[in-house]
């Protein structure tokens, strides 16, 4: 280990920042959110750091360095582009035995810059010791994106309620209770935000706790577990948001369904239970069955995670699953994701809304059975309208048929996405006409989504680039627009 890693308490501390360009401004800025009182020795400063000395936050001497300069000094720091000046610096820090830190030279430093992830009061340095800086920071983005942004919250939360937990449970309690506070549903809460949540969840921790400890070996646990509604996206791992990630690492039971990519649960915990609830074509009473999971696993005081293809909320059901957590006081955190029509379009290459050719988009039940025939399939044929139908491969003829007798053209434009954002992507162009022709010669399997409207023969390629007119005209009518395809 070349250097010793500490954390340097700097607050109402002098340190001296020799230099006064865009690397001193850098460093300034480090050491003033460390709490510490900078003084800068440059005859020439930065802009911004001529506005900080104008507005007294920081202290500004306009000369050449001295040794002078390091009374009271906890640490000073050479950021000049003078070779000669920096060496100079390094010596006299040394001399007073002041730890000084010369930019990107690490033999005339005692002390170095790590990479920081700030999650005040929670730190993370990595350091490469001077060796590969830029490996550091890649190191540090990666780590960083695994930590929640709001971990100090957090931290901050057991602070608050370390000294009156010293007064209520013993030192083995205690180890227990902090480790079901930190990967259970009071995290869950403060890391969403949710203060009155983590309060409420804190307070069921603490009784039970309590309870326990005083009946030992009567096998009373901890409250409820929680539940985890995660938006899978549609399919690439890649589209996975930061907090779906941290969430499935914590997961002890993950119940995923067909549209969930082997891809994305590679990224769960490997311990992990991993349940599968995709209904069959046909088969009955299956959403009531993941409901029954959801508690039976949840109420024996484990994190479960119910991972949906796309959006929880977007014909996932997802707010069936709330409302059943929710009359069993189970906690419950909803991650939102990339969802089917957004991951589609995107890989597609077709925006679904374009001031020339669409102005609103609507997302549909492509799979609708006789009870739920509220779609208005004449708002859907205008083709200056995104229509976004979701499990429709299956009713492709249907579909066609009810856009056409809703007014819609032959030449009104389609796209068929199948296994969207995945390797084996297939996308098929063409109009209301022969789409269903083109679905049946490419084979398309699904799941598979459809658009419908202009957007869907969008060619940026061939598009135009003056400014947009709000006017619908002639040239965007359903024939004009497929002839860009």
């Amino acid at each position: 280990m070349d250097y010793l890693p500490v954390f340097l308490r700097l607050q109402h501390h002098t340190t001296v920042v020799v230099g006064g360009g865009s690397v001193a401004l850098r460093k300034v800025g480090a050491l003033r959110k460390a709490g510490a009182n900078v003084t800068v020795v440059a005859p020439d400063l930065h802009p911004q750091l001529a506005l900080q000395a104008a507005r007294g936050e920081l202290r500004h001497i306009a000369a050449a360095f001295s040794p002078a300069h390091l009374e009271d000094a906890v640490a000073v720091i050479a950021a000049t582009d003078d070779a000669a000046a920096n060496r100079a610096v390094s010596q006299a820090a040394q001399a007073h035995h002041v730890p000084v830190n010369v930019v990107d030279d690490p033999e005339l430093s005692t002390f170095i810059f790590p990479a920081i992830i700030d999650r005040a009061p929670i730190l993370v340095a990595v350091s490469s010791a001077g060796h590969a800086p830029v490996l550091a920071r890649r190191i540090r983005a990666q780590i960083e994106a695994l930590l929640p942004a709001r971990l100090g919250a957090l931290a901050r939360f057991m602070g608050e309620r370390r000294r009156a937990l010293q007064r209520t449970l013993g030192a083995p309690a205690r180890r227990r209770f902090w480790e079901r506070v930190v990967s259970g549903p009071v995290a869950s809460r403060v890391l969403a935000g949710d203060g009155p949540g983590a309060a409420r969840a804190y307070a069921r921790e603490l009784l039970a706790s309590q309870l326990s400890s005083g009946r030992s070996g009567d096998g009373l646990g901890p409250g409820p577990g929680e539940v985890y509604l995660i938006g899978a996206g549609p399919g690439d791992p890649d589209l996975l948001t930061l907090r779906a990630l941290q969430l499935l690492q914590q997961a002890d039971v993950i119940l995923y369904d067909r549209l969930v990519s082997p891809q994305i649960l590679e990224c769960a915990r490997r311990d992990a239970e991993r349940i599968f609830v995709g209904k069959a074509p046909g088969e009955p009473g299956r959403q009531e069955h993941i409901h029954e999971l959801l508690l039976r696993h949840a109420l024996a005081g484990k994190r479960v995670a119910r991972l949906k293809g796309g959006d929880p909320f977007v014909f996932g059901r997802g707010g069936e699953e709330l409302e059943v957590l929710a009359a069993h006081d189970i906690p419950c955190t909803v991650v939102p994701g990339i969802t089917a029509a957004l991951g589609a379009a995107a890989s597609a290459l077709l925006p679904l809304t374009h001031r020339r050719l669409a102005h609103s988009v609507t997302l549909v039940n492509g799979h609708q059975g006789e009870g739920e025939r509220a779609t208005d399939w004449r708002f859907l044929a205008d083709p200056r309208h995104t229509g976004v139908l979701y499990m429709g491969l299956g009713h492709l003829p249907e579909i066609v048929a009810r856009l056409r007798s809703a007014g819609a053209a032959p030449a009104h434009p389609a796209a068929l996405i199948a296994h969207a954002t995945l390797p084996e992507q297939q996308i098929v162009r063409g109009t209301l006409a022969d789409i269903v022709a083109q679905a049946r010669a490419r084979q398309l399997a699904a799941p598979a989504l459809l658009i419908v409207g202009n957007v869907a023969a969008f060619d940026p390629a061939a598009m135009s680039l003056e400014p947009a007119s709000e006017d619908f005209s002639a040239a965007h009518t359903p024939a004009a627009v497929g002839a860009l395809a």
